[in-house]
């Protein structure tokens, strides 16, 4: 049901959040030189990562129940409205060049559609029905996980969304930067990443979206890696889909391997620019046929792939 909270009852509401609270030491902000803001905005901003330092045990058990679902083939969404959902949609937008996932395995979705990216939709982060609507036309699983983002943990569409995604069996996670909201209670893991009144009084965009990027790299880079998307710290499943892209892939196998730059690309050549692949040809010894074949029956894990090969 879209929100039909009386005006005041929300302003009520607003002045209870520790995100929209009002700091009267910066009352005279605008009367300061450039630098000393940027000084202070800075200032603000290193607070950040000690509040998400603060729930890492919380992200860690989100991103392991994440992993295991992913790893049976299912789906990473994520759901806000405003900054939120567009922090989402960036971080889904990011996977398949960094990771070359399939772009139906990470989706963002953001209350008010496509539009919503670059114009504000009014009403959309009101509507518990859009959210569902949104997640119904991706037929949720019990192996999928929803992430409902919100700074203020009480958007509707936020909420919905994971209720939906709860009431579906799928695994939900809850984000939000203000204690006990009903975001993280809604959710089977609930994260709440505290950092405190913001420099200008509820643009939830500054460090409260800073946090939430923040999480979302670590649920999204961390699961990968958990998936075998990485072979230590190098991304070994990057696509080469433009020059500086090939580059790297060079780069990456080289760094794998050590070998010279001809035998580098003579693997590339042979296992159709697939890093992984030319990595595992040169560190076994194996051709590309072989390099596919042990690496999908090790479900795409390097480390695994090679020690087959021992």
């Amino acid at each position: 049901m879209t929100s039909t909270s009386h005006p005041r009852d929300l302003r009520t509401e607003l002045e209870s959040l520790t995100t929209e609270a009002f700091r009267p030491e910066l009352a005279d902000i605008d009367r300061l030189p450039t630098l000393d803001i940027a000084r202070l905005m800075n200032g603000e901003d290193a607070t950040v990562a000690g509040a998400v330092g603060e729930r890492l045990p919380r992200i860690a058990a989100a991103i392991d129940a994440v992993a295991e679902r992913m790893a049976r083939g299912g789906r990473l969404v994520y759901a806000g409205a405003g900054t939120a959902g567009r922090l989402g949609i960036l971080d889904a937008s990011e996977c398949p060049p960094t990771f070359n996932t399939d772009p139906a395995r990470v989706v963002g979705l953001i209350a008010g559609g496509p539009d919503a990216v670059v114009t504000s939709v009014e009403g959309a982060e009101d509507s518990r029905e859009l959210a569902r609507a949104d997640l119904d036309a991706l037929a949720l699983t019990p192996d999928d996980t929803v992430v409902g983002i919100s700074a203020s943990g009480r958007t509707p569409y936020a909420i919905g969304a994971v209720e939906h995604a709860r009431a579906r069996g799928s695994l939900t996670v809850g984000l939000a930067c203000n204690p006990g909201s009903p975001l993280a209670a809604a959710a089977d893991h609930g994260i709440e990443i505290v950092v405190g009144p913001e420099l200008l009084t509820g643009s939830t965009r500054l460090k409260s979206g800073t946090a939430q990027k923040l999480v979302l790299n670590m649920i999204s880079t961390i699961t990968m890696i958990r998936l075998g998307k990485t072979y230590g710290n190098l991304m070994v499943d990057v696509r080469a889909s433009n020059d500086k892209l090939r580059a790297r892939s060079h780069r990456i196998v080289a760094l794998a391997t050590g070998a010279p730059d001809d035998e580098i690309e003579r693997a590339l050549a042979a296992t159709d620019g697939e890093v992984k692949n030319a990595i595992l040809t040169l560190l076994a010894d194996v051709d590309g046929p072989t390099a596919a074949r042990l690496l999908e029956e090790s479900g795409g894990h390097l480390r695994a792939a090679l020690a087959a090969t021992d």
